[in-house]
C-alpha cells in the first residue's frame, strides 16, 4: 500500500507539472518587447530577453516609435514596453495607462534626467537655461537637435517652437536616430562650436562629453525623471510568470551606463555586454528572480546561471 501511494504521488506530482505547462496561455511563450532604438532600452530589453530565453520562452523584440509602441499594447500586438519615460511620455500615460487601457507593472528605474543640454563650454559662455539659447541663436544655426521622429522629447521641442517659447519659433528641430545626434554634437565639440541637443541619463554620453543640462524646461521635461515597465491589459494575469518576473525587475544608472559604455565603445556587442555585467553581478538575479519559476516549473535560478 506504501509502495502504492509512493507512485500515485509520483503521478500526481507529473500530471502537476504537466498541468502547469498546458494551462499557460499559448501566447507566453513569445514576450513581444517594445524597442524605440534608444541605447538604454536595448540593455533593459537585453537584460529581459536574457533571463527570459533561460526560463524557457522566446523574446521578441520590435523597433517601433514610442507612439507605435503603446499603440501596440492597447491593441495586443506588443506584450511589454521597459522604456516609458516620465514625465516625458506624460501624455502617452494618461492616455494609455491612467485610463486603464494599458497595465503598469513596475518602476524599474529612477532619478532619470532628460531635457536638453549643451557641452559645458556652451554653458560656461552663458547658456545655463532654456531663456538663454535664444541670445545666442546664431551661434546655434538656429537648430536644436532632437532624436528619432515620433519621440515624445522631440514633440516638447515642436510646441516649444510652435509657441515660441523662450523665443524659440523661429529655430528649427532638427530629428535624427540617438546615434545620429550624437555624431553630431562630437563633430562640435571636437570644432568647440555651439550645440543644444536632447540629453538624458543613464546613457554614457554624460562620460563622453563634457555636458550640462539646460534648466527652465520644467514643464516640458519635468524636475527629475523615472522608467515604468508597461504591459498590454492583463497580460500578468495571462503570463503570472513572466508577469512577476518583470514585475521584479529594476535597474540602476551605474548598471545600464557600464553596459551600454561596453557596447558603444564596440568593446563588446549588447548580448555580450550584459553577459558579462551579470557574471560579474550575479547577485542581482537573486532578487529579479524571486517567486519565478521556469516555463515549465523548474529551478527559475539554475536555469539563468546555466547560462552564464
Amino acid at each position: 500500500m506504501k509502495k502504492l501511494s509512493t507512485v500515485l504521488a509520483g503521478g500526481l506530482l507529473l500530471a502537476g507539472g504537466a498541468f502547469h505547462a498546458q494551462a499557460e496561455d499559448a501566447r507566453c511563450a513569445t514576450v513581444k518587447l517594445g524597442d524605440p532604438g534608444w541605447s538604454d532600452i536595448a540593455v533593459t530589453n537585453g537584460i529581459a530577453s536574457f533571463l527570459l530565453e533561460g526560463l524557457g520562452y522566446k523574446a521578441q523584440s520590435q523597433t517601433l516609435a514610442v507612439p507605435i509602441i503603446f499603440a501596440g499594447l492597447q491593441k495586443g500586438q506588443v506584450d511589454v514596453f521597459l522604456g516609458n519615460w516620465m514625465p516625458a511620455q506624460q501624455d502617452n500615460y494618461d492616455k494609455f495607462v491612467a485610463s486603464g487601457a494599458v497595465d503598469q507593472l513596475a518602476q524599474n528605474l529612477d532619478g532619470t534626467e532628460y531635457t536638453l543640454a549643451v557641452p559645458s563650454y556652451v554653458y560656461e559662455a552663458g547658456v545655463k537655461t532654456f531663456a538663454d539659447l535664444d541670445r545666442h541663436a546664431d551661434k546655434f544655426g538656429h537648430k536644436l537637435y532632437g532624436i528619432a521622429s515620433g519621440s515624445p522629447a522631440n514633440e516638447s521641442i515642436r510646441q516649444m517652437i510652435e509657441s515660441d517659447e523662450f523665443g524659440l519659433g523661429d529655430w528649427k528641430l532638427v530629428e535624427s536616430s540617438e546615434q545620429a545626434m550624437l555624431v553630431q554634437v562630437g563633430r562640435a565639440v571636437k570644432r568647440n562650436e555651439f550645440v543644444v541637443f536632447l540629453g538624458w541619463t543613464p546613457h554614457p554620453m554624460n562620460v563622453n562629453y563634457d555636458m550640462q543640462y539646460l534648466r527652465g524646461g520644467e514643464k516640458y521635461f519635468g524636475e527629475s525623471g523615472s522608467v515604468n515597465t508597461l504591459a498590454r491589459k492583463d497580460y500578468a494575469s495571462q503570463c503570472p510568470n513572466v508577469g512577476k518576473l518583470l514585475s521584479n525587475l529594476s535597474f540602476t544608472q551605474d548598471m545600464e551606463n557600464s553596459i551600454m559604455d561596453q557596447v558603444l565603445s564596440k568593446q563588446a556587442s549588447n548580448a555580450e555586454a550584459i553577459k558579462a555585467w551579470l557574471k560579474a553581478n550575479p547577485e542581482v538575479l537573486d532578487g529579479w528572480l524571486q517567486g519565478v519559476t521556469t516555463r515549465d516549473g523548474g529551478d527559475a535560478l539554475a536555469a539563468v546561471k546555466a547560462q552564464l
